[in-house]
């Protein structure tokens, strides 16, 4: 939202300095981005006087002149057909820089005469568009500055330009009055009355306006007119246009430049009408699809159905809210206007405006919201002006619709803003803030102004309260503790499982990396994603465009990253949700972690080896340990398509409840992610891993075993394609209460055994509770051990 700073005056009576202006308008939310002073790009430019004028012996159009400077007298060569003795003028010595031309003005030789200078024109200074010679002034002492000549006459040009951030919540800082209403309520100054008009219909309206049905409840809410008829279009005043260029708009006509005015002033989107140029009625309808219109960008546009238009008898001729069409636009020889004001519904302003990928000023306020109260006001006021600018005779008003109703009050608890803010702000002071921003106030209830659609509860009193005191008067404060005692724990097991996860994973020496919950389709698609539920209707670019299904792309385009840059070992991780579908319930929170190149441990040797799988596995089960998961576990395989099918294992309580899965990614999963590897990973699930079956359960008791333990190893040979993890989940099941732990130590493929069978070798030790155990004892763990080996795999016992 840009605005100049006589343009606020307007509104506001203020002493304040630009910097306090500048200062307050950040500090009540609406942030300044940029501020442009003319005065500072122009300070160097000072007056002189032209003194003699002859012309050049070597070109016809260029004139010697010799002009008073306060530096004496100077040698200018112009080409300015006004460039005379006796004239005041704006001189740029050598070293002046010229914004208009971009051009620092230096000391050169101009059909072999020195210049030492130039003599300045309004566009050179960037002042207007005029160029058909140089400024002539009225007035003014040698010497002297050129800006304080322009404060002091024409300060409109060196009118500062402030240009400041509106977030979608506060409309109404789209118009000058609005923003000035903020800085009164500040005590920055107090507000000018607002301009009124009450102009009477001269004769009947011709053009009339209706509103189909399909439109009038979430279309278009009321639509105003009158007729304005014998008006004479041309340029707009000057100081309608120095207001319109100041803030970067092109002036376009008289009768453009009001519609233009009311925009940026009272937040209030207007529309003219070539009248001649409409035929019959106007009516406001839904799109069939396939409708066409040129707009007044000289943009043809082809309607979708359902979208709002206002059309004649001839078709189409205006984008309801958001653009009007060329077929009916003013020009200069417009003689009938037809005024409109109207209230849109914001939603559908920014559909159909998104569909058809229009950015105008209408749209840009109309979707946020715009004073549906001040509807008719607004075509008075607009009608006022062009008939002061233009002349004309106007209609009666045509009204097609009801302005809506958007009344509403809330309690003011004037003890909340301590509560909620923690300030402590007198209850007079709140009540003069709100009434200064036009709530209107009734004991302890405060009627919302109907140009503040943002305010929707008692906490947003709480938050204009807060907002015109200031909030960097927000003093810390610890806490009161309501009671002494260890407070009662406020985590959630799902919280401190995520708590504890980040913390083990980054003890173990991964970094943390937070990537967008957002990926492309093609990476989407490679990790179980890239369908209709999980895309965004309105991505921000095509590299975000779907909900991530899981967190290994976004770590291995972090990846990739690294090693186009030289850091080829990483260890990488990251706690967050993904997304299985695209409703609530399917948001999913991951634990997942990446290994690639080397691992980052040293041997004493001080060589780093090439990761592996096992590592990945390792970490996996220090960090389900760390989370509280079981400790005996089944590792199946199985897993999704982007893990490498021979080298990854799901951890699981069973066959369907999986707790994590590692190993190796697969290498045309690395090739398309473009990460050179080796590369192992993991990815754990804490929401699956069971909670304590008691609420309050604690550790268990610590069990030391002062008996001796016993380890036998057992060598099976079984077919080639059983998996180690069979044999040593047998031998474990065979003696629950004596057999501790088993471990696979040795595997032989080949040689005698043939090429379909293998050896695994394992050790199982043994821990007695009671007693040391004897000979007999453990040969018949032993044989236990073997028989359930047998059953389970097949195998048998090698000699």
């Amino acid at each position: 939202m840009k605005f100049t700073l006589s343009w606020l005056k307007d509104h506001l009576d203020t002493e304040a300095s630009l910097d306090e202006i500048l200062y307050a308008l950040t500090d009540l939310g609406l942030e300044v981005e940029d501020v442009t002073n003319p005065m500072d790009r122009l300070k160097d430019f000072t007056i002189g006087k032209v003194l003699h004028a002859e012309k050049h012996p070597d070109a016809d159009k260029l004139r010697v002149c010799k002009v008073a400077t306060d530096e004496g007298e100077l040698q200018i060569i112009c080409g300015a057909p006004n460039a005379r003795e006796g004239i005041t003028v704006v001189v740029a010595k050598p070293g002046v820089y010229v914004p208009g031309i971009d051009t620092t003005i230096g000391v050169g030789k101009i059909r072999g005469i020195e210049s030492y200078g130039m003599m300045a024109s309004e566009r050179e200074m960037e002042l207007s568009d005029e160029h058909d010679g140089i400024i002539e002034l009225a007035s003014g002492e040698v010497g002297d500055r050129f800006v304080d000549w322009l404060a002091q006459n024409d300060p409109a040009k060196v009118d500062a330009m402030i240009d400041i951030a509106i977030t979608p919540n506060r409309p109404d800082a789209l118009g000058v009055r609005g923003i000035a209403l903020d800085l009164a309520a500040r005590g920055l100054g107090t507000m000018k009355p607002a301009k009124t008009a009450d102009v009477a219909g001269a004769f009947p309206n011709t053009i009339n306006v209706t509103i189909a049905e399909d439109a009038l409840t979430d279309g278009c809410h009321v639509f105003a007119g009158r007729l304005i008829k014998g008006v004479k279009n041309g340029p707009s005043p000057e100081w309608l246009q120095d207001r319109l260029r100041a803030i970067g708009l092109r002036p376009i006509s008289a009768l453009v430049d009001v519609t233009n005015f009311f925009t940026y002033d009272r937040n209030r989107p207007l529309h003219v009408f070539d009248a001649d140029k409409v035929t019959g009625d106007l009516r406001v309808h839904r799109t069939l699809g396939g409708e066409t219109l040129v707009g007044l960008d000289e943009k043809e546009y082809t309607f979708g159905a359902g979208q709002v238009v206002i059309s004649d008898d001839t078709g189409v001729e205006s984008i309801g809210g958001i653009m009007g069409g060329l077929a009916t636009g003013c020009t200069d020889e417009t003689t009938n206007v037809f005024v409109e004001a109207a209230v849109w519904d914001h939603i559908q302003i920014a559909h159909t405006g998104r569909a058809l990928k229009i950015n105008s000023d209408a749209r840009y306020r109309n979707e946020r919201g715009i004073d549906p109260a001040f509807n008719m006001e607004a075509l008075d006021l607009a009608t006022q002006m062009i008939i002061d600018l233009c002349g004309g005779t106007p209609s009666e008003v045509v009204v097609a619709g009801e302005v809506p109703d958007v009344s509403r009050a809330y309690k003011l608890d004037t003890d909340r803003v301590q509560s909620l803010v923690g300030m402590e702000i007198p209850a007079e002071e709140q009540r003069k803030t709100l009434s200064a921003l036009g709530f209107v106030l009734d004991g302890d209830m405060a009627q919302v102004p109907s140009w503040r659609p943002d305010v929707q509860g008692e906490a947003d009193l709480v938050e204009e309260v807060a907002r015109v005191a200031s909030l960097t008067k927000l003093v810390g404060r610890p806490m009161a503790r309501v009671k002494a005692g260890v407070p009662k724990p406020i985590l959630s097991p799902m919280q401190r499982r995520e708590q504890i996860a980040r913390r083990t994973t980054a003890a173990l020496g991964y970094n943390e990396c937070v990537t967008y919950s957002f990926i492309d389709k093609a990476s989407a698609g490679l990790f179980g994603g890239g369908d209709d539920a999980r895309r965004l209707q309105n991505p921000i670019s095509n590299e975000m465009s779907d909900m991530r299904p899981d967190l290994l792309p976004g770590l291995l385009q972090a990846a990739a990253r690294n090693q186009a840059r030289g850091f080829s070992d990483l260890a990488l991780f990251e706690c967050g949700p993904v997304f299985h579908g695209g409703e609530p319930d399917d948001l999913r929170v991951q634990v997942s972690g990446l290994l690639v190149g080397k691992s980052l441990a040293k041997d004493v040797h001080g060589e780093s080896r090439a990761i592996d799988l096992f590592d990945a596995k390792a970490d996996a089960e220090a960090i389900l340990a760390a989370m509280g998961a079981p400790t005996k576990v089944q590792v199946l395989r199985g897993a999704e398509a982007w893990w490498h099918p021979g080298r990854h294992g799901k951890i699981c309580l069973g066959p369907k409840k999986v707790l994590g899965v590692f190993g190796e990614l697969h290498p045309k999963t690395l090739e398309t992610m473009g990460v050179k590897g080796p590369a192992v990973a993991f990815t754990l699930y804490p929401a699956d891993i069971p909670l304590p079956r008691k609420k309050n359960a604690t550790r268990p008791a610590l069990q030391l075993r002062d008996l001796q333990a016993v380890e036998r190893d057992f060598a099976f040979v079984v077919d080639k394609n059983v998996d180690a993890l069979k044999i040593v989940n047998a031998a474990i099941g065979a003696d629950k209460v004596l057999v501790e732990e088993a471990r696979v130590f040795d595997e032989f493929i080949g040689g005698a055994l043939g090429d379909d069978k293998k050896s695994i070798a394992i050790t199982v030790r043994l821990q007695p509770t009671e007693k040391t155990l004897k000979e007999a004892e453990i040969e018949a763990v032993a044989a236990k051990i073997v028989d359930k080996v047998t059953k389970a795999t097949g195998g048998i016992l090698r000699s």
